[in-house]
């Protein structure tokens, strides 16, 4: 697809713009180093609202069921609950006493309410992160560690499959989910990428089973079927791709300018074109059974 064809949804530039996901009819993404988290609901060319503004970095959200403006977020040292006017309710910071400086970097929930969080040194320093599961009742689990830059997760739609990246060593993984208890079982390697091609970053995974990737530094997303061959190339009009969302008849593509220097004049944009594959909404956290009670800790 031609890159002209894409659109750009409005004069924002944002500095590490991530973790784009569709909600209720509109679109959610944040602005990592910044902490901030915007909804995109205007018309084109209109700016999208700011929602928070945490004051530490903040790598994704997913709705929290039944709590209408409330999220759960990957977001400095830790996971948390949040809405509009109050202070971040803590589940758990499992990186605030880590030997080096840690942050939390990209998250989603899977289909069955787990909330599944990755973290990284804020340099990159290989092998000191790790991916954490928050369970139905609030409690937080370290399910793997090692990782450098973990992007996704991103589950299919029936929940039995994981795809995680490591966008620092330039791999995506595969791992089975077991679906009662968040158990993941041995992963292996589904796609690898050339320094050419670029670092894979935010995924979704579409209604038919197929992975879209964002490639850093490759000025593309791409498209996967679930053996892992590339099906759709979508070419970019600038180099840093961060997140791809599907929802409205459009797919969306997160961007950034972060140590781009000079960057270009759509890096941090966020661009939309029209798309006629679909992917479930942005799944919401919450409580087995549709309880109320999540344990703060």
């Amino acid at each position: 697809m031609r890159a002209g064809a894409w659109r750009v949804r409005s004069r924002d530039r944002y500095h590490l713009a991530e973790g784009a996901r569709w909600h209720e009819d509109s679109l959610i993404f944040v602005d990592l180093l910044r902490g901030v988290l915007y909804q995109d609901d205007a018309p084109p060319g209109d700016r999208p609202r700011r929602l928070l503004s945490l004051g530490v970095p903040l790598g994704a959200v997913a709705p929290v069921a039944g709590r209408p403006g409330e999220w759960i977020a990957a977001a400095g040292t830790g996971i948390a609950l949040v809405g509009p006017g109050e202070p971040p309710r803590w589940l758990s910071r499992p990186e605030e006493r880590a030997p080096v400086r840690m942050r939390m970097n990209d998250a989603a929930c899977d289909p069955h309410g787990r909330f599944w969080a990755g973290s990284m040194e804020v340099t990159g320093a290989r092998g000191a992160g790790s991916l954490y599961r928050v369970d139905h009742d609030g409690g937080v689990q370290c399910v793997l560690s090692g990782l450098t830059v973990p992007n996704g997760p991103a589950f299919t739609p029936c929940g039995t499959v994981m795809y995680l990246a490591d966008s620092a060593r330039r791999v995506i993984h595969r791992f089975p989910v077991e679906p009662a208890s968040g158990e993941l079982g041995q992963g292996e390697v589904f796609a690898r990428f050339s320094a050419d091609e670029g670092r894979p970053d935010g995924m979704t995974v579409d209604d038919e089973g197929h992975l879209w990737v964002a490639l850093w530094g490759g000025a593309q997303v791409r498209r996967y079927a679930p053996r892992g061959s590339p099906v759709l190339l979508e070419r970019l009009p600038t180099r840093q791709p961060t997140s791809v969302a599907l929802g409205g008849g459009c797919v969306f593509v997160t961007t950034a300018r972060h140590r781009m220097d000079p960057p270009d004049p759509l890096a941090g944009a966020v661009l939309v074109r029209p798309c006629a594959m679909t992917a479930q909404p942005a799944y919401a956290f919450g409580p087995r059974g549709g309880g109320s009670e999540i344990s703060l800790r």
